[in-house]
């Protein structure tokens, strides 16, 4: 810790990226471990957090995230595709297909940007808040396929039909950045997906993830 900042908040932070990081929630003796400071100092760590509905703890006293969290979610989205906005934008127009960012939320795939191409007769229309299962779509898959592969090597994803008939997608993970969890794609009307697309896809993916960070 440094002079210009505050023990009492960072030890406070680090307890939501405890308890995000668990299904289960961590009881006190379990986040008193893990921060390596004594029990009352969690039980006044809980107690703050739990007046901004931050964290709650069940009957058996396990913590968990709360759902104030929430509140400070629906914030994110607006800043995330507003930084996406370029690199989308050049993404439609290069490829001549709907292009978008998707972020996980829970066990689905939302589409928070989505850009049209300008010059087309024609193109998949594809709005954002358009929800769908992760495994299911170039989207989701992308991102489950960056969960299992090496960190740092980012690959894409190729489908066809699978949300809608008649159209192809394909779609890159963002690598590197901290907290958001998603992918950039394109959706096509067509039987396949072009060669040129894939690595393309993988090029806005990574400049919307330097654009995150």
């Amino acid at each position: 810790m440094t002079a210009e900042t505050s023990q009492t908040l960072d030890r406070g932070l680090r307890v939501l990226k405890l308890l995000a990081d668990t299904d289960h929630g961590l009881t006190v003796t379990e986040l008193s471990n893990k921060l390596c400071v004594n029990r009352t100092v969690v039980y006044r760590l809980l107690a703050t957090l739990e007046q901004h509905a931050l964290v709650r703890r069940d009957l058996g006293g396990r913590a968990r995230v709360g759902l104030g969290v929430l509140r400070l979610g629906r914030q994110v989205h607006p800043l995330v595709r507003e930084a996406a906005l370029p690199a989308l934008r050049a993404l439609a127009e290069d490829i001549g297909a709907t292009a978008h960012l998707t972020l996980v939320d829970g066990t689905e795939a939302l589409a928070v940007a989505v850009v049209e191409p300008t010059w087309t007769d024609y193109h998949v229309a594809y709005r954002a808040g358009f929800r769908h299962p992760l495994d299911r779509g170039a989207a989701g898959r992308a991102i489950l396929a960056a969960r299992q592969a090496p960190v740092g090597e980012p690959g894409y994803t190729l489908t066809h039909g699978e949300l809608e008939a008649g159209a192809s997608g394909a779609a890159a993970p963002l690598i590197g950045v901290t907290g958001v969890e998603g992918s950039v794609g394109v959706v096509m009307l067509a039987d396949s997906v072009p060669e040129r697309v894939g690595p393309r896809v993988v090029d806005a993916a990574r400049e919307v993830a330097d654009a995150l960070r």
